[in-house]
């Protein structure tokens, strides 16, 4: 069931009538608006540019959704490949004018070629699944990348929703990472079934990448706890 390619494809067909909405195993339903997800480069917040001026080489826009970051890239003259899971998203992509659309899972798909820039934005970390499940990530994320290339990801450290009054934090470390969550969607009265996504903070993101072989820096904090690092390839495979 691709709830989210057939609210893409309602939209983008002319046939909106309602948003998503999306919940997690830490948070309530909340809206996610169809409009946002086709916004051009002039509407997109401070990291998602950022990210986008920071493009080099060909490039990889892993989880593309509708292909607004892939478009402003393609625009700009850049080697850019939208990639999604999703079969609706990529027919979207491609039915906005994007040039390269691969539909398949980035764990098992040969995309033949390897990146000088791979794109996971909002929150496209969380891709990983859990704490755990990032090291591996990242290591795979690095085999498509040609030496000396970067990852421009976006993550957030959700600690704040675990504040106390006191202003301290109450976090039971006994348990698995805060940052987990278990997220499903909701579109016109059908639910998907729940997945695993994770929210990870700077310092677990830059030591893992480390342990990953790759160096990890933040390049811009965003206004709600959210940032946007760059993680570099060595030069020599």
């Amino acid at each position: 069931m691709d709830l989210f390619g057939n609210a893409l494809l309602d939209y983008c067909e002319g046939n909106y009538s309602e948003d998503l909405y999306s919940e997690t195993s830490i948070s309530d339903s909340d809206i996610f608006p169809l409009s946002y997800l086709f916004r051009d480069f002039k509407e997109m917040p401070k990291l998602e540019k950022k990210a986008l001026d920071m493009a080099k080489g060909s490039c990889l826009d892993i989880g593309c959704g509708s292909g607004s970051h892939s478009l402003y890239l393609q625009s700009k003259g850049f080697d850019i490949t939208a990639l999604d899971y999703s079969k609706g998203a990529c027919k979207v992509a491609e039915s906005r004018g994007i040039n390269q659309v691969i539909c398949g899972d980035i764990w098992k798909i040969d995309l033949k070629k390897s990146f000088d820039t791979l794109y996971l934005l909002m929150n496209g970390a969380g891709m990983a699944g859990t704490l755990e499940g990032t090291l591996p990530f990242l290591i795979h994320l690095k085999s498509l990348l040609k030496p000396g290339g970067q990852i421009l990801l976006d993550s957030s450290d959700i600690k704040y929703m675990f504040e106390e009054d006191d202003g301290g934090y109450w976090v039971n470390l006994n348990q698995k990472y805060y940052g987990e969550v278990e997220f499903k969607m909701t579109y016109k009265g059908q639910e998907s079934k729940p997945f695993d996504w994770v929210y990870i903070d700077f310092e677990n993101l830059q030591k893992i990448a480390h342990q990953a072989g790759l160096v990890a820096e933040k390049v811009l904090d965003g206004p709600h706890y959210d940032y946007l690092a760059i993680l570099r390839a060595p030069t020599t495979s």
